[in-house]
């Protein structure tokens, strides 16, 4: 690839509005121009895994278009969904940092493109943009203040308000509005089967299914093959018991 086409791709991947909750999307628009330019380049089908459970590698991936899910899996064979990342996100960066087994396996929901950027490059990047360096901070306390919430809403919520309160966070983080909507209704943005929203908020399938039939009866949410619509995001919010910010 010449210079000019090169700077040309990256020139479109710098100005596209990478969303706020992102790495990218936190990121001054030289630094972001920069770890544009990091690493090697690199497409991924659909439902190719991108980084494996258990295995030592210590790059991370910067991913540039598409979504991507993690996943863990248990030794009695029980795979569970932890996290949902789209494009602007930085995967694999735990496992990187503490140069450790990786602790789950990033797959392609849809077709994905990435950066694949070595831990040493990405350090010095690091060192040489302190706004970087906040963005990595604000990120993984973002990701820890996630995991709490779960822990806390199996302790004190019931199941129903459970998943509506990981609907209302998706939704938050990673929802479409519909035309003509003002931002009322929304598609949920990520390709989720009924069993992965399931294990996202600590439910059992059966129990998941059943919940999201009383949200729909509702009005909160219609659903669609592996995609769901929020009818009322404000409505939502309140049911959820969720305030109105961000989670990531």
């Amino acid at each position: 690839m010449n210079g000019a086409l090169r700077s040309e791709i990256a020139g479109v991947l710098v100005n596209q509005a990478w969303p706020p909750s992102t790495f990218l999307g936190r990121l001054r628009t030289a630094s972001r121009e920069e770890l544009l330019g990091q690493g090697t380049p690199i497409t991924y089908p659909t439902h190719r895994a991108l980084l494996q459970q258990g295995d030592e590698s210590r790059h991370v991936l910067l991913i540039t278009s598409g979504v991507v899910k993690v996943v863990a899996s248990a030794e009695s064979g029980y795979d569970m969904l932890l996290a949902v990342r789209i494009a602007g996100d930085l995967v694999g960066e735990m496992a990187a940092f503490e140069e450790r087994p990786r602790s789950g396996t990033v797959i392609a929901c849809s077709d994905v493109t990435a950066r694949i950027i070595q831990m040493r490059t990405l350090e010095a990047f690091l060192g040489r943009h302190p706004d970087a360096m906040r963005a990595i901070l604000h990120m993984l306390c973002a990701r820890l203040r996630w995991a709490n919430r779960r822990r806390v809403d199996f302790q004190a919520y019931d199941s129903l308000t459970r998943l509506a309160r990981v609907l209302a966070e998706l939704c938050q983080a990673y929802a479409q509005p519909a035309l003509g909507s003002d931002g009322k209704r929304c598609d949920l943005g990520v390709t989720l089967t009924q069993k992965e929203l399931a294990s996202l908020a600590g439910l059992k399938l059966n129990t998941a299914e059943k919940n999201l039939a009383v949200l729909t009866a509702h009005g909160l949410v219609e659903r669609h093959y592996r995609n769901i619509t929020i009818c009322d995001v404000p409505k939502l919010l309140e049911f959820a018991k969720v305030f109105a910010d961000n989670p990531y």
